[in-house]
């Protein structure tokens, strides 16, 4: 008996034979290389069409929003993984991107996902200007303090206002893909401040989140776009760390610096 399904194993992405290759039904060598960004190029295998040249500007300015953040965990993981394995590349990558999670890079995918659940929430048709979503916020953000919830995308251990926020409103904007998660995340930032007693700004990687399904993305897919913008800042950190290394100095400093507790409490 075969192992194959009776119907073949259905694909709508790559294929290729003796002479040519075919990526979502195009010719790869003629009509992709060369000729489609890699940014476009990862929204359309994702959705398996392609974005509108909107779509892709706002896809794009995401991936640059989220590459690099300087040393945080993920860049630090990278560093030592090739200190410790430089013959192994992809271990470092790895290692680098394996960190995307709910205090880093995950926050793109949890705001995406509570926007789009409060907006199915909504009874009724969803608001059509600012006070609409501001009463709406209201409501959210009331109902979240007394519950003693966190709302992903509000709030960050540096930024005072994160500059990445109005220029990615903007952006989206400017072609017309400020949609009902952006505007509702925008509300949010509006409102919060009189209701929790303090102003926090939002952040980068909640904004990329309501921005990336206000551009089609589906919900499943976020943190999958933070990963893949992510993975080239790594790349880069290391880039650099081949160049002027200071992984080894990390590891000294904390090896210096460990504090040895004996486990019966002496």
């Amino acid at each position: 008996m075969s192992d194959q399904a009776p119907d073949g194993y259905r694909t709508s992405l790559g294929a290729s034979d003796a002479t040519t290759i075919t990526l979502l039904g195009e010719d790869l060598a003629t009509d992709i290389m060369g000729e489609v960004g890699f940014g476009e190029l990862a929204y359309w295998l994702m959705l398996r069409r392609r974005p509108t040249p909107g779509q892709a500007r706002v896809f794009e300015a995401v991936l640059a929003s989220l590459a690099d953040h300087g040393f945080v965990p993920t860049s630090i993981a990278a560093r030592l993984t090739y200190l410790s394995a430089p013959d192994a590349l992809q271990g470092a990558v790895a290692a680098g991107i394996l960190g995307g999670g709910s205090r880093f890079l995950g926050v793109t995918e949890d705001c995406g996902q509570f926007l789009a659940a409060e907006l199915d929430a909504v009874d009724g048709a969803l608001p059509t200007d600012d006070d609409g979503y501001d009463e709406l916020a209201r409501s959210i953000v009331t109902r979240e303090r007394a519950a003693k919830r966190i709302i992903p995308g509000l709030g960050h251990p540096t930024h005072t206002s994160d500059p990445r926020v109005p220029r990615l409103l903007q952006i989206a904007d400017e072609e017309g893909l400020k949609g009902p998660h952006l505007r509702l995340f925008e509300a949010i930032g509006r409102v919060h401040g009189d209701i929790i007693g303090r102003t926090l700004p939002l952040n980068g990687a909640g904004v990329g989140g309501a921005a990336l399904v206000d551009a089609g993305v589906p919900l499943p897919l976020l943190r999958g776009v933070a990963l893949l913008a992510r993975t080239a800042g790594v790349l880069g950190q290391i880039a650099e760390e081949v160049e002027h290394p200071i992984a080894n100095d990390i590891y000294l400093s904390v090896h210096g610096n460990t504090r040895y507790v004996d486990p019966r409490g002496a």
